[in-house]
Protein backbone atom coordinates (compact mmCIF):
# COMPACT_ATOMS: atom_id res chain seq x y z
CA UNK A 1 0.00 0.00 0.00
CA UNK A 2 2.61 2.03 0.84
CA UNK A 3 4.15 2.20 -2.61
CA UNK A 4 0.94 3.40 -3.96
CA UNK A 5 0.28 5.82 -1.85
CA UNK A 6 4.38 7.05 -2.68
CA UNK A 7 3.28 7.46 -6.61
CA UNK A 8 -0.13 9.44 -5.73
CA UNK A 9 1.50 11.51 -3.50
CA UNK A 10 4.49 12.02 -5.58
CA UNK A 11 2.03 12.55 -8.52
CA UNK A 12 -0.03 15.35 -6.53
CA UNK A 13 3.78 17.52 -6.52
CA UNK A 14 4.74 16.05 -3.28
CA UNK A 15 8.56 14.99 -2.60
CA UNK A 16 9.97 12.22 -0.72
CA UNK A 17 12.00 12.87 2.18
CA UNK A 18 11.59 9.48 3.64
CA UNK A 19 10.01 5.84 4.24
CA UNK A 20 9.58 3.70 7.01
CA UNK A 21 11.51 5.85 9.48
CA UNK A 22 11.73 3.35 13.05
CA UNK A 23 12.08 4.53 16.50
CA UNK A 24 11.23 2.40 19.39
CA UNK A 25 8.07 4.56 19.93
CA UNK A 26 6.51 4.30 16.14
CA UNK A 27 7.17 4.19 12.61
CA UNK A 28 6.55 6.86 9.97
CA UNK A 29 5.34 5.19 7.05
CA UNK A 30 6.27 8.33 4.53
CA UNK A 31 8.01 11.56 4.96
CA UNK A 32 7.55 13.76 2.20
CA UNK A 33 7.87 17.68 1.77
CA UNK A 34 4.88 19.86 -0.05
CA UNK A 35 5.63 23.01 -1.39
CA UNK A 36 1.77 23.42 -1.59
CA UNK A 37 2.57 25.04 -5.42
CA UNK A 38 4.88 27.45 -4.06
CA UNK A 39 8.65 27.88 -4.17
CA UNK A 40 8.81 28.38 -0.64
CA UNK A 41 10.91 25.59 1.73
CA UNK A 42 7.67 23.73 2.41
CA UNK A 43 5.56 21.62 4.74
CA UNK A 44 7.16 18.40 6.53
CA UNK A 45 4.50 16.31 5.93
CA UNK A 46 4.30 11.96 7.95
CA UNK A 47 2.02 10.24 6.22
CA UNK A 48 0.14 7.06 8.04
CA UNK A 49 -0.83 4.64 5.18
CA UNK A 50 -4.02 2.67 6.55
CA UNK A 51 -5.58 -0.26 4.30
CA UNK A 52 -8.65 -1.74 4.64
CA UNK A 53 -10.11 -4.13 2.34
CA UNK A 54 -13.44 -3.29 2.56
CA UNK A 55 -14.19 0.38 3.90
CA UNK A 56 -17.86 -0.05 5.05
CA UNK A 57 -16.57 -1.02 8.29
CA UNK A 58 -14.73 2.18 9.08
CA UNK A 59 -11.99 3.86 6.83
CA UNK A 60 -8.57 3.61 7.35
CA UNK A 61 -8.66 6.74 9.34
CA UNK A 62 -10.87 5.70 11.84
CA UNK A 63 -7.96 3.48 13.11
CA UNK A 64 -5.56 5.86 14.14
CA UNK A 65 -7.19 6.59 17.63
CA UNK A 66 -5.49 8.66 20.11
CA UNK A 67 -2.64 5.84 20.98
CA UNK A 68 -1.54 5.68 17.45
CA UNK A 69 -1.45 9.69 17.35
CA UNK A 70 0.42 9.72 19.98
CA UNK A 71 2.88 7.28 18.72
CA UNK A 72 3.19 9.16 15.38
CA UNK A 73 4.07 12.38 16.96
CA UNK A 74 6.68 10.74 19.07
CA UNK A 75 8.23 9.49 15.42
CA UNK A 76 7.91 12.89 13.91
CA UNK A 77 9.73 14.47 17.24
CA UNK A 78 12.75 11.93 17.05
CA UNK A 79 12.93 12.42 13.38
CA UNK A 80 12.82 15.80 13.54
CA UNK A 81 15.60 15.44 16.04
CA UNK A 82 17.83 13.37 13.51
CA UNK A 83 17.02 15.58 10.58
CA UNK A 84 18.19 18.99 11.56
CA UNK A 85 17.43 20.86 8.28
CA UNK A 86 13.73 20.51 8.55
CA UNK A 87 13.75 21.67 12.42
CA UNK A 88 11.85 25.06 11.51
CA UNK A 89 9.69 23.30 8.56
CA UNK A 90 5.77 23.86 9.29
CA UNK A 91 4.61 20.21 9.91
CA UNK A 92 1.65 18.50 9.16
CA UNK A 93 -0.13 14.58 9.60
CA UNK A 94 -1.82 13.24 6.41
CA UNK A 95 -3.30 10.05 6.56
CA UNK A 96 -3.99 8.49 3.18
CA UNK A 97 -6.83 5.44 3.12
CA UNK A 98 -6.87 2.38 0.85
CA UNK A 99 -9.31 0.46 0.02
CA UNK A 100 -10.45 -2.57 -2.19
CA UNK A 101 -8.13 -4.74 -4.49
CA UNK A 102 -4.25 -4.29 -2.98
CA UNK A 103 -3.02 -4.32 -6.34
CA UNK A 104 -5.04 -1.79 -7.35
CA UNK A 105 -6.40 0.16 -3.92
CA UNK A 106 -8.85 3.06 -4.02
CA UNK A 107 -6.98 5.54 -2.38
CA UNK A 108 -8.49 8.94 -0.08
CA UNK A 109 -5.83 11.43 0.77
CA UNK A 110 -6.81 13.05 4.44
CA UNK A 111 -4.55 16.12 4.61
CA UNK A 112 -3.99 17.40 8.59
CA UNK A 113 -5.89 14.61 9.68
CA UNK A 114 -4.99 15.22 13.02
CA UNK A 115 -2.53 17.89 14.44
CA UNK A 116 0.42 17.07 17.01
CA UNK A 117 -1.39 18.71 20.47
CA UNK A 118 -4.34 16.25 19.28
CA UNK A 119 -2.10 13.49 20.62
Amino acid sequence: MESAARAYLLRAGLREVAANANYRFGELDLVMLDHGGTQSSGTLVFVEVRYRRDARFGGGAASVDFNKRRKLVRAAQAFLVGHREYHDAPCRFDVIEADGDPDAPRLHWLRDAFRADDA
